[in-house]
């Protein structure tokens, strides 16, 4: 027959891993509730903060053209558009310029590859409003450049 201190023993063993495991999981709801607590806190802070005045985007290469609209600059565009609008604003592009002459103005080779890879980025200038189009394949600015 078992002794009565040896069942004792044997019940406080499982009882004191009960206590454990219970712990374990306590700790494991506790650390549950912190991150739910910080979520909240951090959900609350971001939405009650007041958003900072929209900046002018900055150009990325192959980046899509934006739209002109007012009180946007032409350091909006990507690299290689802002090129093609200085060369239509320069003196030689005032009264229009072919994308071929374009193409020689950026330091290209004039040779059908690269012009029409200028023709397209000159009728997207036109379609976002940077650029104008006075006759067919002749492009300049829009307006003269200030200064």
């Amino acid at each position: 027959m078992p002794s009565v201190i040896g069942l004792l023993e044997a019940r406080e063993k499982k009882v004191r891993e009960e206590v454990a495991r219970l712990r374990d999981a306590l700790d494991e709801a506790e650390r549950a509730l912190q991150r739910l607590v910080d979520a909240r806190v951090t959900v609350t802070e971001v939405l009650t903060e007041r958003p900072a005045p929209a900046a002018e985007p900055k150009a990325v290469a192959g980046s899509v053209v934006p739209h002109r609209s007012e009180g946007v600059t032409v350091s909006v565009l990507a690299p290689d558009y802002q090129r093609i609008v200085e060369v239509l604003e320069s003196d030689a592009g005032r009264t229009g310029l072919r994308c071929q002459q374009v193409a020689v103005a950026l330091g290209l080779e004039a040779v059908p590859a690269k012009v029409e890879g200028v023709r397209s980025k000159a009728k997207r200038l036109v379609e976002r409003g940077w650029a104008r189009q006075v006759r067919p394949g002749v492009f300049t600015a829009l307006a003269a450049p200030a200064g």
